[in-house]
């Protein structure tokens, strides 16, 4: 028996590495590009729908027609889980400029997702420029008192990862009312949150306090950041005048959308994979994050469509309300624990529909050897490496609930030229990079099902 053991230790490693498996995904790599419908699904999402805001008429159109088209796919069960979600609406078309002595320069900006507006005509100050929170919290309020605070802290390009040049620097845009306001500002101007130099303004979430006076906020594109930068240092005062109509609604209705594989084996053992439906309204949310729902809905659909019968429990599950508030994700694991589900595993695709390049998992990195044959098994569909760099928005509320959260990393490089402005369009998808990720999904979804996580 003794002998037998080292044997026996190996026989995971081994059944992951059975032919079975390279030809299984080698089937779902020509399902999908000989007639997968990732590609025409973000098409009509895309062009149909359009701009799916949260709580706004076409996130309702979305989030019927994805149940409709899941429910045609005769999964075990489909279904809506309702979540009351923000409704936050634009208005007109921002205005801007810059005023030095008798001269205007008309600026290239939007609103912050859940800012409030400005006065009717506009709001028109002196701005104060600032890198960070730091620096204005080191400025006397008498100085920052009834002025528009600008940050302009611009992507760092030293940073190998965009994601992490992203998270150096959004922080300005998140909380950067919140601080202008306690020093007595009146409103914010924020550099857009990219790497690129042109004239798209890039919006995203604010944040408030209800102790601090609410300011309205907005993006500035990054020529016009480089431009009033410019001026200021040029001519020292320079004032902003700003109009924006955009106001919060009540909450209202929504739907996080849910189709399920159950599992022969172990059915309460469940694996999820999921991207979030809604998105600015600014473009069509083709990359951020259409692509991922597509991907979602479709991982599933080729398993079901290769007559694969999972051993554990596959869940495809589309989010509402990640871009300004996060309900979805919150009230999808809320309901996960109130029903005793136990998750192993959530994969979360929300980083754009470029060629797939890492997975992540929230394991320690000496353990993701185990995986070495899983990685083997995808290199050839673009997966370059696992690592412990996992979770995401929406299914990060299920850690606490012991699950394993899974991060999908495509192509990053180019993500924030696109990221929550209008060109975020189907146009900007390459639908051979879009269906490499589906399959790569399913794949993951294969693998996780047949040897759980070891």
């Amino acid at each position: 028996m003794k002998k037998l053991l080292p044997i026996l230790a190996l026989l995971p490693l081994l059944a992951a590495s059975n032919p079975k498996d390279s030809s299984l995904v080698r089937n779902l790599f020509e399902r999908e590009f000989n007639q997968g419908r990732s590609y025409s699904d973000l098409r009509y999402l895309c062009k149909q729908i359009g701009g799916r805001l949260s709580g706004s008429p076409q996130a309702e159109k979305a989030v019927q027609w994805a149940f409709a088209e899941l429910k045609k796919d005769g999964f075990d069960s489909v279904w809506l889980q309702p979540v009351m979600v923000p409704h936050w609406v634009r208005g007109d078309k921002e205005k801007a400029y810059a005023k030095v002595g008798k001269k205007q320069i008309e600026l290239s900006i939007c609103a912050l997702g859940n800012s409030v507006g400005t006065p009717e005509k506009g709001l028109e100050a002196e701005v104060l420029e600032v890198k960070t929170f730091e620096e204005l919290r080191a400025l006397p309020t008498e100085k920052v008192k009834g002025k528009i605070v600008f940050f302009s802290r611009p992507f760092p390009n030293n940073v190998l990862i965009c994601g992490q040049a992203y998270g150096n620097t959004v922080n300005q845009r998140s909380q950067g009312p919140i601080e202008a306001a306690q020093k007595g500002a009146i409103g914010v101007l924020v550099r857009s949150m990219t790497h690129a130099l042109d004239d798209e303004p890039h919006t995203g979430a604010t944040n408030y306090r209800d102790s601090i006076p609410k300011i309205p906020g907005c993006a500035i594109s990054t020529v016009d950041a480089d431009e009033l930068s410019k001026l200021i240092h040029e001519n020292g005062c320079v004032r902003v005048w700003f109009r924006q109509t955009c106001k919060m609604l009540d909450d209202v209705l929504s739907y996080n959308v849910v189709a399920e594989m159950r599992g022969s084996e172990n059915p309460n053992e469940i694996i999820l994979v999921g991207g979030h439906l809604d998105s600015w309204d600014n473009g069509e949310g083709a990359h951020d994050d259409g692509a991922g729902c597509v991907q979602s809905m479709n991982a599933l659909r080729l398993l079901k469509q290769e007559g694969y019968k999972p051993k554990r429990t596959l869940r495809a599950v589309l989010f509402m309300n990640e871009e300004n508030g996060l309900k979805g994700g919150l009230k999808y694991a809320e309901l996960a624990k109130a029903n005793n589900e136990k998750h192993l595993a959530a994969i979360e695709t929300d980083a754009g529909g470029f060629m797939p390049r890492h997975i992540g998992f929230t394991l320690p990195q000496d353990s993701l050897g185990k995986y070495k044959d899983w990685e083997k098994l995808l290199a050839p569909y673009g997966v370059q490496n696992f690592d412990a760099n996992g979770g995401g928005a929406d299914i990060g509320p299920l850690r606490n609930q012991g699950t394993v959260l899974i991060g999908y990393h495509p192509d990053g490089q180019k993500y924030f030229d696109i990221h929550h402005t209008a060109a975020d369009i189907f146009e900007k998808v390459n639908k051979r990079e879009l269906q490499f990720g589906t399959v790569v999904l399913s794949g993951m979804l294969y693998l996780l099902s047949e040897y759980g996580l070891r």
